[in-house]
C-alpha cells in the first residue's frame, strides 16, 4: 500500500482503495472523452480524502459532468435512476417490456396465468417465433439488496407449474423458458443455479456484454428519472401518467406544459433527450405549444 493511497467506504459498508482507473472507466462509459476524464479526475483528486464514501465521489463527479454535458451526467446516474423508478416495481417491468420489444418480442406486462396447481401473476409475458417466455422482475430500491439462490429456486418452481399447464393445453405457442431480471445483482450461487437449470438471468451487470446497463445504453431505453433537467417531483408526476422512458417523453413533450414547466426548460429537456438518443438537429427545433 502506498502511503498516500486513500480508503473509500462503499454503500455495502465494505472498504476499498480509491482507484483512478475505476473512476476513469465509469466516466468513459457515460461518454466522456479521455481529455474530459483527465480534467474531471484532476478536479476530483484534491477532494478525495481518506474514508470518503462512494456516494460522495459520485455526487462530486456528477456535478462536474453536468457542467460539461448533461447527457453524460444522465448516463452516469443510470443506476440510481433505476432505483428512483420505485417504490413499486411496475415502471421497471414496463422498462423490461420495452427492452424485449426492441429485441423483437411481443410483450404483455402484468398477466395472470393458470398453473397446474395455482394461478400466478406474471410480471412480463414475452413471445417470439412461436415460443413464450415467463419473466419475473425483482425490483429493489436498496442497492445493497441481492438475489440469492432462493430467488431463482422459487421462480423456477412457478415457471414449471405454469409451463405444465400451458404446454398440456391447446395453445399454439410453446411456453419455453423462465427469466429472472433484477435491477441489482445476483449472488454467485444464484447465477450457478440459474445456468444449471436453464433460467435466463439478467441484472444490472450480468451477463457481461448483455446486462441491463448495456442494453439500456444500446437501445436508448433511459428512464425519465435519469434526466437532469427535471426535478424529482416532476419525474414522479411523469411516471404517474405512465411515461417511463425518455423515448416516450420525447414524443409527448406537451405533457411538461401541463406540469407548469417553462418553455425554456422544456427545450433544455428536449436537448438532453436528443443527445441521449443521438437525434440529429434536436437543438434547432422549437417547442410548439399544444
Amino acid at each position: 500500500m502506498k502511503h498516500n493511497q486513500k480508503i473509500v467506504a462503499k454503500n455495502s459498508e465494505e472498504k476499498e482503495f480509491f482507484s483512478e482507473e475505476k473512476l476513469r472507466a465509469s466516466l468513459h462509459s457515460c461518454g466522456a472523452t479521455n481529455k474530459q476524464a483527465d480534467l474531471i479526475i484532476k478536479q476530483l483528486n484534491p477532494q478525495i480524502y481518506n474514508g470518503i464514501s462512494t456516494d460522495e465521489i459520485y455526487k462530486k463527479a456528477f456535478l462536474i459532468l453536468k457542467k460539461i454535458d448533461r447527457s453524460f451526467a444522465s448516463r452516469y446516474s443510470l443506476k440510481r435512476a433505476l432505483f428512483a423508478l420505485g417504490p413499486t416495481g411496475y415502471p421497471f417491468e414496463r422498462l423490461i417490456g420495452a427492452l424485449l420489444r426492441e429485441k423483437g418480442y411481443k410483450t404483455e406486462v402484468g398477466v395472470v396465468l393458470q398453473g397446474n396447481c395455482v394461478t400466478h401473476e406474471i410480471d412480463v409475458l414475452a413471445e417470439k417465433d412461436g415460443n413464450v417466455y415467463v419473466i419475473e422482475c425483482k425490483f429493489h430500491s436498496d442497492p445493497n439488496t441481492t438475489s440469492n439462490v432462493k430467488v431463482p429456486l422459487y421462480i423456477n418452481s412457478r415457471f414449471l407449474d405454469v409451463q405444465h399447464y400451458w404446454n398440456s393445453s391447446s395453445n399454439i405457442t410453446r411456453l419455453k423458458q423462465g427469466w429472472l431480471i433484477t435491477n441489482t445483482r445476483f449472488t454467485k450461487d444464484a447465477i450457478e443455479y440459474g445456468n444449471c437449470i436453464g433460467l435466463t438471468l439478467l441484472s444490472w451487470d450480468y451477463p457481461k456484454g448483455n446486462s441491463i446497463k448495456t442494453n439500456i445504453d444500446n437501445y436508448g431505453l433511459y428512464p425519465v428519472t435519469a434526466l437532469t433537467t427535471l426535478s424529482k417531483k416532476e419525474k414522479q408526476q411523469l411516471i404517474s401518467t405512465d411515461i417511463i422512458l425518455i423515448k416516450e417523453l420525447y414524443t409527448n413533450l406537451h405533457v411538461l406544459q401541463g406540469l407548469n414547466i417553462s418553455t425554456k426548460r422544456i427545450q433544455q429537456t428536449k436537448i438532453e433527450i436528443g443527445k441521449l438518443l443521438h437525434i440529429d438537429n434536436f437543438s434547432h427545433e422549437t417547442i410548439k405549444k399544444q
